[in-house]
This record gives structure tokens, sequence and C-alpha cells, in this order.
């Protein structure tokens, strides 16, 4: 699994945490899906995001099969 994968299924599994959280506890659960949002919008503009520092460190393949995306 690359780095853009194990970063996509981190960011899903976010989601779906908070959405379930917003269901089951609070609607103020909404509030980290906003964060989450805000952020993958300022990384795409800025290319800083902090996720992605975090799995540079764990050494994984940056793209699927050494070819770009």
């Amino acid at each position: 699994m690359s780095q853009q994968d194990m970063f996509r299924a981190i960011v899903g599994t976010m989601i779906l945490a908070s959405v379930a959280l917003t269901y089951f506890v609070s609607p103020w659960w909404l509030l980290f899906t906003t964060f989450i949002g805000a952020n993958m919008l300022q990384s795409a503009f800025t290319h800083f995001c902090p996720m992605d520092m975090m799995l540079r460190m764990t050494g994984r393949p940056e793209v699927r099969g050494g070819k770009k995306a």
C-alpha cells in the first residue's frame, strides 16, 4: 500500500468516524469533519499536510509501483 493509498484510507476512516459520532453522540462532531475538509482544501494549494508528513516518516513509497500517479 502506497503512502497515497494510506492517506486516503486514513482520511476516509476519520470522516466516517466523524459522521457516526455526529449521529450517535453529538452534532458538534461535524466540526471535526469541517476541520478535515478545510485541511484537505488548504493542502491542495499550499502542499502542506501534517498527515502527509507523518506518513513520509513511515518510509512507504509515495506512489504506487514507482510511477507517478
